[in-house]
């Protein structure tokens, strides 16, 4: 089969023919169908994320058929449409995993960064790590809702009753955010990079009630900030766009040092807080929700081929929603 490679940190990925993978106990055989692209991929490229399985095949926003089911597995069929997510296995007996908190499990295993991903023509999975898929929506836009959508999901979840609500980066994430947010009931402010006029449009289009850079002042104090752009520096400056005891959820796996600021900013019960990973649960709740919504993702379409180009994009801002591999 064809995929593109990653043989060392530091890329780029390698477009290589190799051996088609065969389903062990428990797992499925998957014809990849789509695989979005991720910040996350590119933290695993450049280095950023310590300890990727090398060489990998990376990717974690996978759609795809089931081809084959491996011995023991249940609950699933051939020719059955699926989604698989960074999780991809956990070990189900320690204290995280025993208290609903397996995205904490510290033998956690996760697909394109331990285990091999979606930038290929097949993969592999547990299927008690994968989602059935409802019909209704193309491949490409179901993809970014394996990982934008549901990080993006937590983090909201992590705001509380928040409702005003300060996206800052507003990317793949942002924007199937914010139409949940929505359908919440919730205002959303934007921030993007200064003079990024076609993000802040974007937003706006969405339904953002204000949109502009992270150095501007809302014209309201926000109930809670999400932060999906890995700039440490916007942590100090979310912290000042919020009411007392608002909260700063960090989105993202990896994120740039963060300076040092006054504990004023802090004061008054104000509060920062990360999202690591996900839950089976977040999906099982996130994944009705955004087909009831609906939610629409924006994409761009790329042959596997061109994985390092949509990467590339990506890094320099350049994506209006999500990128997709189509193999």
């Amino acid at each position: 089969m064809k995929a593109m490679r990653l043989e060392s940190r530091g890329g780029p990925l390698v477009c290589l023919e190799v051996p088609r993978p065969a389903p062990a106990v428990g797992q499925v055989l998957v014809k990849v169908t789509a695989c979005a692209v991720c910040r996350t991929d590119l933290h695993v490229l450049d280095g950023e994320l310590a300890s990727p399985k090398l060489p990998l095949i990376p990717g974690h926003e996978i759609v795809g058929r089931i081809e084959e089911l491996g011995e023991g597995v249940t609950g699933f069929q051939t020719g059955q449409r699926v989604g698989i997510p960074w999780l991809g296995w956990t070990c189900g007996v320690c204290e995280y995993c025993r208290s609903g908190r397996e995205n904490l499990c510290d033998e956690a295993k996760f697909t394109g960064y331990t285990l091999d991903g979606g930038y290929a023509e097949y993969t592999v999975a547990d299927a008690h790590y994968c989602f059935p898929l409802p019909g209704g929506e193309s491949d490409a836009a179901m993809a970014p809702l394996l990982c934008a959508g549901l990080i993006g999901y937590r983090s909201l979840m992590k705001t509380g009753t928040a409702q005003r609500i300060g996206l800052y980066g507003f990317g793949a994430a942002a924007h199937i955010v914010i139409q949940v947010a929505l359908h919440q009931g919730r205002e959303v402010y934007a921030f993007t990079r200064a003079g990024d006029e076609e993000a802040q449009n974007f937003a706006r289009r969405l339904g953002a009630v204000w949109a502009g850079s992270s150095e501007e002042r809302t014209p309201e104090l926000l109930d809670a900030a999400i932060i999906f752009a890995p700039v440490g520096a916007l942590v100090p400056a979310a912290l000042r766009a919020l009411v007392k005891g608002g909260t700063v959820v960090c989105g993202g796996i990896h994120m740039s040092d963060i300076p040092a600021f006054p504990y004023a900013d802090l004061w008054h019960e104000r509060s920062i807080c990360s999202v690591a990973n996900l839950t089976r649960s977040d999906g099982d709740e996130f994944l009705p929700l955004a087909a009831r919504i609906p939610v629409r993702v924006e994409t761009q379409s790329f042959p596997l081929e061109a994985a390092n180009e949509a990467l590339a994009l990506l890094r320099a801002g350049r994506l209006s929603g999500a990128a997709v591999l189509i193999p």
